[in-house]
């Protein structure tokens, strides 16, 4: 499908049609495939027994995350806890289907109880910083004090760049242009407005928002030019082969002084009683 779009053979909205009417009985399709079935037909009114659904390459799962401790699920910000599909580390270099709940299960009982000790070993209240909570406020309401452009606008063409650029096939062409256009949208999303009150409010979210999204695509953009290989779910053109020496380092993405940067970071030794299952298990 990737390269069907890459060279300008794609359907009207950036896919392919997939035609299973004329390979199939009707009565077998809804059978087999009963939920595609209600869905085509429900949200798109396309009846895929009898005419060719439109499909393309979509988001699955980023496998990275926010750095944890493995046993206790803490981060490096003092006092915050990450588990779930969040935190980074669980699943390699794709992610398995059961994964999630098993990461939820064991890790967000870790953090949990992390998280609960840490709180009894405070020593009185938790204070906060009033400057640092006025400049958080002051941040938020800004947006409302701005004539600049939709954060809708700017949402979308994030999604279209990290689709076009940093999709499922890459090339370091491909994502140095990112690279920039990022640089772009994050003054863009900076100089947004929204209007209308605080209450129930979409596009103030969207707004705030922007800044977690825009460093989620700056970290993957980073990433995969560092990473000159193809593993697992990170797949690029112009290196296709899994690199051994990149099979031992993470690629740990920072934001400092108004930067992101990515460096290569070797991955923690992996417990004897674990590789040992491993090695059995193979």
């Amino acid at each position: 499908i990737n390269s069907e779009v890459k060279a300008g053979r794609g359907s009207p909205h950036g896919g392919v049609f997939l035609d299973i009417a004329s390979r199939r009985p009707a009565e077998e399709i809804k059978r087999r495939l009963p939920s595609m079935y209600h869905q085509f037909k429900q949200l798109a009114d396309v009846d895929i027994t009898a005419e060719a659904m439109e499909v393309g390459p979509t988001c699955h799962y980023i496998m990275g995350g926010v750095r944890v401790d493995a046993d206790t699920a803490a981060t490096t910000v003092a006092g915050l806890f990450a588990a779930g599909e969040v935190a980074g580390g669980m699943h390699g270099a794709n992610r398995l289907g059961g994964n999630s709940l098993s990461d939820l299960v064991v890790f967000g009982r870790r953090a949990g109880l992390a998280a609960a000790e840490r709180a009894l070993g405070m020593p009185g209240d938790a204070q906060l910083g009033a400057a640092g909570v006025a400049e958080v406020i002051a941040h938020a309401e800004s947006f409302f004090d701005r004539d600049g452009e939709s954060p809708y606008a700017v949402h979308e063409d994030l999604q279209e760049s990290m689709q076009a650029l940093v999709g499922i096939i890459r090339t370091e062409s491909e994502l140095l242009e990112a690279k920039e256009k990022l640089g772009e949208l994050a003054d863009r999303a900076a100089k947004s407005s929204v209007t209308g009150g605080r209450p129930f409010n979409p596009g103030w979210h969207l707004a705030l928002d922007l800044e977690s999204m825009l460093a989620v695509a700056n970290c993957t953009t980073l990433g995969a030019l560092e990473r000159r290989e193809s593993r697992g779910g990170h797949t690029r053109e112009d290196y296709p082969k899994a690199d051994p020496e990149l099979e031992k380092v993470n690629m740990v993405c920072r934001f400092r002084d108004g930067e992101f940067s990515v460096t290569p970071e070797p991955k923690p030794v992996m417990p004897a009683e674990l590789q040992a299952l491993f090695e059995e298990a193979s």
